[in-house]
C-alpha cells in the first residue's frame, strides 16, 4: 500500500474513470491514510476541471444521509458533492424515461430536492432553513460506483462525486402551497418505491438525517469547515439524500414512487439503455 498521497494524480485517475465509464480499485485500499480530507481536495480539483470544460454547477447533493445504509456500504458519515447542468434534468411529464447505458452499476434513490431563494443560514433550526427555500420537489437521483461491486469507504465516494450520475426533478411546488405544517410534514411523510407494480421499499422523510431541512443544516455546517468549499448560494438546489435503500436498476424496468403525508406528486420512470 502506497503511503504518499498525490492529490493531482488521484484526481486525474478518478476523472478518467468517470469520463470513460470505467471502474478502478478504491483509493482507500491502496493509499495508506487516504482520508475524507484528502478526498474533498481531490473532488475540488475535479470540480475545477469540470468547470473548465464548460459544466455549470447548479447545486449540491448530500449522500449517505440514511444511517441505516452506513453499515451496508461501510461508511460512517454523510458526504456531499457538486451537481451540474449536465447531470440534472427537470421532468416535464408524470411519466419519464431515463437512459442508464453509460452509467456504472447504477442504482436509484428517491429524494427531496430544495431550492434556495436566499442563502440558508448556519443553523440547526429547521424553520429558519425553510425560510430560505422557495420551492421543494420530489426527485430521483441515479447513483453509480466507479469502484467494483459498490465496495468502498466514505473517502472513495467523496472523490467519486458522491457517486452522483444524474438527478431527475419532479414538479416544483412553492413552499406556500405545501401547507403550514411543512416542517413536520418533511419529517413524517412516507414514500413507497415500486418496480413493475411491486413494492420494493418503503421510507419516510426522517430517513434523511431527520428531515430534508436537517440534512441542509448538516451540509451548511460541513461547508463552513472546508476552506475551498463555497457556502450555499441563492439559486442553488440541494438533493437531500435517499429516503429508501438504493436499489439497482437496469434496462426495461418501470419504477414509480408514491408519497403520502406531503403534497408532492410521485414519479413514474422507465429505464432505458
Amino acid at each position: 500500500m502506497e503511503s504518499k498521497c498525490n492529490h493531482r494524480k488521484i484526481a486525474l485517475e478518478m476523472k478518467s474513470a468517470q469520463d470513460k465509464d470505467s471502474q478502478i480499485e478504491p483509493f482507500t485500499s491502496r493509499l495508506k491514510g487516504f482520508s475524507s480530507t484528502d478526498a474533498y481536495i481531490v473532488a475540488h480539483m475535479i470540480h475545477e476541471m469540470r468547470i473548465e470544460e464548460g459544466a455549470v454547477p447548479i447545486g449540491r447533493k448530500i449522500g449517505f444521509t440514511n444511517p441505516e445504509m452506513w453499515s451496508i456500504y461501510g461508511v460512517r458519515e454523510p458526504i456531499w458533492g457538486y451537481i451540474y447542468d449536465t447531470t440534472v434534468k427537470q421532468l416535464t411529464e408524470p411519466h419519464a424515461h431515463c437512459r442508464v447505458g453509460s452509467f456504472v452499476e447504477p442504482k436509484l434513490e428517491p429524494e427531496i430536492i430544495v431550492h434556495f431563494q436566499t442563502p440558508p443560514p448556519l443553523t440547526d433550526n429547521p424553520q429558519q432553513v425553510l425560510a430560505s427555500i422557495d420551492w421543494i420537489a420530489h426527485g430521483i437521483e441515479i447513483v453509480q460506483s466507479h469502484f467494483p461491486k459498490w465496495k468502498f469507504r466514505a473517502a472513495d465516494t467523496i472523490a467519486d462525486a458522491g457517486l452522483h450520475a444524474s438527478l431527475l426533478i419532479g414538479p416544483k411546488m412553492n413552499v406556500k402551497q405545501l401547507g403550514p405544517e411543512l416542517v413536520s410534514d418533511l419529517e413524517r411523510f412516507s414514500i413507497t418505491l415500486s418496480c413493475g407494480g411491486k413494492v420494493c421499499e418503503r421510507g419516510r422523510g426522517s430517513n434523511a438525517l431527520g428531515s430534508a431541512l436537517l440534512a441542509v443544516s448538516h451540509l451548511t455546517a460541513v461547508l463552513s469547515t472546508q476552506s475551498k468549499a463555497l457556502p450555499l448560494q441563492a439559486g442553488e438546489i440541494v438533493t437531500t439524500g435517499t429516503l429508501t435503500a438504493a436499489l439497482p436498476i437496469c434496462e426495461g424496468q418501470n419504477w414509480s414512487t408514491n408519497l403520502e403525508g406531503i403534497s408532492l406528486p410521485g414519479i413514474s420512470l422507465s429505464i432505458e439503455s
